[in-house]
């Protein structure tokens, strides 16, 4: 099994990869691979709305000149992902929403091609912040009908210069056990796979309310 994840910081080896880190590391123990892809340094355009992936419903986001599609394959190989953000003004980073934003849409239009893969948001912070961006982040994987794994508490941790998440004791405890319910949720769902019947695929319905 294979897992990819998304590091939304700007620092390559910041308190977000820490965060994602930990959790890659109680993956691995288990056997899973794990890839952390930077995203956060990357020039990533926003989403422009022009419908060009749900006319051709190829994958493939049709802006062109980033990375963004080659991410997009990855989800699609990936059994589970992670999404890392840092926190700027209680807000995910601009770069990561980006990219979310164009390829959770790509993906509702290619046949809803995130489904039921198993997925988490983890997010680092200096003091606040955090839970906002942590919704954000789990509004993409809602959306996409991906199974969200847990913890005990909210995936937040605190630190402010690069490694000092590490101090924080119960934020370091919040990812390890993460990573090991995010194990587990990847083995059920392997194990049950030909066994327990998947649920029927549903078009989107969708309704303005202004007429």
């Amino acid at each position: 099994m294979r897992v990819v994840a998304f590091n939304g910081s700007p620092k390559k080896e910041g308190n977000t990869y820490h965060a994602i880190k930990l959790v890659a590391e109680e993956l691995e123990k288990e056997g899973i691979d794990v890839e952390i892809v930077h995203v956060g340094d990357k020039a990533v355009r926003g989403c422009l709305a022009c419908h060009g992936c749900a006319k051709n419903r190829d994958e493939k986001c049709v802006t062109p000149g980033d990375q963004v599609n080659e991410w997009i394959a990855k989800m699609k190989e990936a059994d589970g992902i992670i999404f890392g953000s840092p926190v700027h003004f209680s807000s995910v980073g601009a770069t990561l929403k980006a990219f979310l934003d164009r390829a959770c849409f790509v993906a509702s239009v290619n046949e809803s091609m995130l489904r039921h893969k198993v997925a988490a948001s983890v997010v680092a912070v200096r003091r606040s912040g955090g839970v906002t961006t942590f919704d954000q982040l789990n509004y993409y994987i809602t959306y996409s009908e991906m199974v969200m794994a847990t913890s005990n508490y909210w995936n937040v941790i605190h630190g402010a210069r690069p490694g000092e998440v590490l101090q924080d004791e119960e934020g370091v405890q919040i990812m390890r056990l993460l990573g090991k319910n995010m194990a587990w949720l990847l083995k059920l769902i392997e194990k049950g796979e030909g066994v327990v019947e998947r649920p029927e695929k549903e078009r989107k319905t969708l309704m303005n309310f202004i007429r």
